[in-house]
């Protein structure tokens, strides 16, 4: 997929030193031009019907953790007991309730399911029968492609294993971060070291069609001896897929926390060139392995193995989600739930939907998202964008292209343009370059 780099590429555009803020690119416009003013939009869409052949999606939060890892920005709550955690999967299906009443949901069929976190496995097996059984009677999952649940290995008991599998799941997806347990404590991992191989070896007895494990290249304590050691032994596991993404320090995060209290800018973890080169390196021994790099975080085995959830939302499919600070997207209008539990729960129970902010795209951000989201899996066909929105991006982003064609990042041949592997691995920041004047220097969230 992507072009092999000059000597001198993966020097391009460093920045070296790892600051707080957001690196990772998750969507478009930035989460902080959204507001409450752009609330009645959502409504308004809701009111009247959509396409039924558009994809819709539907993702669900599960915000509860054993412990809060010190590099997590995910609204997580690590207090709940099972009555409010039974209080919150009653507000989770009245919410689903309320949207399969919608004009713009009714009589549409979901394709992908995904439960993220949080931890989804914190939840019982009891309690994970009563939330999927009450979320399919609401919104059937006749048609449902793809069913994704996040896992930490240190919650997954056998029983609980073969529940998920039976239950339809069809992606397991677990956070192993990193193999080492120093590293993991270090980090305030809840799970240890040979939980990850337990699970895992749990898992490939249930008959999950896949499973996906998560990598961190650059979590505090990192070094390059442990770094090769985990490319080891994710290459000895051989998943179907394999996730690598580089450590970055949001603001709200224990590291920066603790960053701001001893009056230090600079993250104590590895720089980005360093970041860079341990996914590299990553991604080059799995290759060796028959993997294929699928995006700037993914490497797959298989070629059937697809990405489903990712690829839905990186082409304009419409998601609800559901739970506290869940993001949707619907008909080119972004939502996010109140931020909180309390307010979450208590808009629900009172026959509310708990939006808190939105955001009305225009056609150009439209545009600009799907370009931008699209560009991480280092292809992509630009007639694509022609066909779907009347514009060439060769004419749309001429002069941002220019610069990264001319450095070597990127190449276009015909009508698919393509990321060298530095490009690749640097994709994040190249973003912005895309962005409206008025996006550019704006806080991310």
């Amino acid at each position: 997929m992507s072009n092999e780099p000059k000597s001198s590429d993966l020097q391009l555009n460093t920045q070296e030193e790892t600051k707080v803020g957001n690196y990772f690119v998750s969507n478009y416009p930035p989460f902080s031009s959204w507001s409450k003013d752009e609330v009645p939009k959502v409504h308004g869409r809701l009111d009247r019907q959509e396409p039924a052949d558009r994809p819709l999606g539907l993702y669900a939060h599960i915000p509860f953790c054993r412990k809060r890892c010190d590099f997590c920005y995910f609204r997580v709550y690590t207090d709940k007991d099972s009555k409010a955690i039974r209080r919150y999967m009653d507000a989770l299906l009245a919410e689903m309730e309320m949207y399969a009443e919608q004009a713009a949901i009714e009589n549409r069929k979901l394709s992908f399911v995904y439960f993220g976190g949080g931890t989804p496995s914190y939840l019982s097996v009891e309690q994970l029968g009563y939330l999927f059984d009450g979320l399919q009677s609401r919104l059937p999952w006749d048609d449902v492609e793809e069913i994704t649940f996040e896992c930490e290995p240190g919650t997954l008991q056998e029983k609980k294993i073969f529940a998920l599998r039976s239950m339809g799941v069809t992606r397991l997806s677990l956070g192993v971060e990193n193999f080492d347990p120093k590293i993991l404590e270090l980090n305030n991992r809840a799970h240890r070291a040979k939980e990850i191989h337990t699970a895992y070896e749990i898992a490939r007895k249930a008959g999950f069609p896949q499973i996906n494990i998560d990598l961190i290249a650059g979590m505090v304590g990192e070094t390059d001896e442990n770094w090769q050691s985990c490319i080891q032994q994710a290459r000895e596991m051989a998943a179907e897929s394999v996730t690598v993404y580089q450590m970055e320090v949001p603001y709200n995060t224990t590291v920066y926390k603790r960053m701001k209290d001893g009056g230090q800018e600079v993250a104590p973890v590895a720089d980005w060139q360093t970041k860079r080169r341990w996914v590299d390196e990553a991604f080059r021994a799995l290759e060796e392995d028959s993997y294929k790099i699928g995006s700037a975080y993914t490497a797959v085995k298989d070629p059937k193995v697809k990405f489903h959830y990712r690829d839905a939302l990186w082409t304009g499919a419409d998601m609800i989600g559901l739970g506290v600070a869940s993001f949707s997207h619907l008909a080119g209008v972004h939502f996010q739930n109140e931020h909180n539990f309390e307010p979450y729960i208590e808009a629900v129970e009172a026959g509310n939907l708990p939006i808190h902010r939105a955001l009305e795209l225009s056609q150009d951000e439209r545009l600009i998202r799907e370009f931008i989201l699209q560009l991480k899996l280092g292809e992509i066909d630009l007639s694509y964008f022609k066909n779907k929105f009347g514009v060439d991006p060769r004419e749309r982003f001429k002069e941002a292209l220019a610069g990264h064609l001319a450095s070597g990042v990127m190449s276009i041949e015909g009508d698919i343009l393509r990321l060298s592997r530095s490009g690749l691995l640097q994709v994040d920041p190249m973003l912005y370059d895309f962005f409206l004047e008025e996006h550019r220097a704006a806080r991310y969230a």
